[in-house]
């Protein structure tokens, strides 16, 4: 079977539905996409492996290789949307509509619409011999968990010494960007009658201390790091949103905040948690309640690839952009840890991510197509 152009490509692709969220009602298998992608591949010559993620039923990363070697270069995506509301869409989301100089549909920009580049760019080179492998890499529930990524770091696979991840960055190169930390605490006290605070603990209380405590680290991380390549050169953290008790005249018993925190390169995120644990310890303490502290989910560590890496230079020369920085998270920390030196390089603007309408303008398509021939000679033919 002929591999399909690259439009067919992009069009069965928004068709074939692949959202991932934290929520059951709303998540769906990615497997379709998968199949998609390892058949087309497969067509070309790629050995595909389908990877199916533990505990994750219906999930699976593909790790699609042409060539071998112990260097060689990673393209990378994540198969996975987020959930829409199409009475917001003027187009169906799940459908490619052509309109304005634009492709619209539901993972257009972000970031199924990579997947056919990569395709397109590679198909001229399948006559040459590869050097060096080229290894297309399709992940699930970035958009969620990262599950996928996780598991792609619990296998130590795939093996290559560069990755290029194609989340939407306008066609500029990021090298690092923040992480993100979901955390909840709650704080258990005692109910009483509120004319007398001697007949319990109020939890509420107890948390207005613990909000005090975070501010104050808060501050005390932002005078100890600054990188002015963000927009926002210090660690944030938001108090996003906070639950208790159930009556103006009861002592309240319960309290429950939950928090964001944006660490930079280079901060722990294990070592902000124990930072953070040590002061509610002191509270739980010292108010007489219990104190409990809950990541939401795992977290994003930071990304930061250096500034001199090949890859990074070789970006830099095919794009004309300096290596930049993004305020949100991607699954480049964890190729980082497998060993590669990754680099965040797509066609779409991140302002279309997670809209309704969202689309990929079709003048990046061919310089992104340009580009990516680019990096496949340097690093896979050179």
């Amino acid at each position: 079977m002929a591999v399909p152009d690259l439009k067919t490509q992009f069009a069965e692709l928004l068709q074939s539905p692949s959202i991932s969220c934290t929520q059951p009602d709303w998540d769906q298998s990615n497997l379709g996409v998968v199949h998609l992608l390892a058949d087309w591949l497969g067509d070309l010559g790629f050995a595909c492996d389908i990877q199916p993620i533990a505990d994750h039923p219906g999930k699976a990363n593909l790790i699609a290789t042409y060539g071998s070697g112990p260097g060689g270069l990673v393209m990378a995506g994540h198969t996975d949307t987020v959930p829409c509301n199409p009475e917001r869409w003027q187009h169906d989301p799940m459908k490619l509509t052509e309109a304005d100089g634009r492709w619209y549909g539901l993972g257009s920009c972000d970031m199924k619409g990579f997947f056919p580049l990569i395709i397109e760019a590679v198909k001229g080179y399948l006559d040459q011999p590869f050097k060096q492998p080229l290894i297309i890499l399709a992940t699930a529930d970035e958009e969620s968990t990262m599950s996928g990524a996780r598991a792609l770091v619990a296998s130590g696979q795939p093996k290559a010494r560069h990755a290029v991840i194609g989340e939407p960055t306008g066609l500029k190169p990021i090298r690092v960007h923040k992480g993100i930390m979901m955390e909840r605490v709650d704080i258990i006290g005692q109910a009483g009658h509120s004319s007398d605070p001697a007949l319990g603990n109020n939890a509420l209380e107890a948390m207005h201390y613990v909000i005090s405590d975070l501010m104050a680290l808060r501050t005390e991380w932002q005078k100890r790091w600054n990188n002015p390549l963000f927009g926002v050169p210090t660690p944030t953290l938001n108090l996003g949103c906070i639950h208790g008790g159930d009556n103006p005249n009861r002592i309240c018993a319960k309290c429950a905040l939950e928090f964001d925190i944006r660490p930079l390169p280079g901060m722990d995120p294990d070592e902000l948690r124990a930072q953070i644990r040590q002061r509610l310890a002191l509270i739980a303490a010292e108010r007489a309640v219990d104190i409990q502290l809950t990541p939401l989910f795992p977290g994003v560590p930071p990304l930061d690839t250096a500034a001199d890496a090949p890859l990074v230079a070789a970006c830099e020369r095919l794009t004309g952009h300096t290596a930049g920085s993004v305020a949100f998270a991607t699954e480049g920390p964890y190729l980082n840890q497998i060993g590669m030196q990754t680099l965040i390089l797509g066609p779409g603007d991140i302002d279309q991510a997670h809209q309704p309408d969202e689309f990929l303008e079709m003048e990046r398509i061919n310089p992104t197509v340009e580009i990516l021939r680019g990096l496949i000679r340097e690093f896979c033919l050179k």
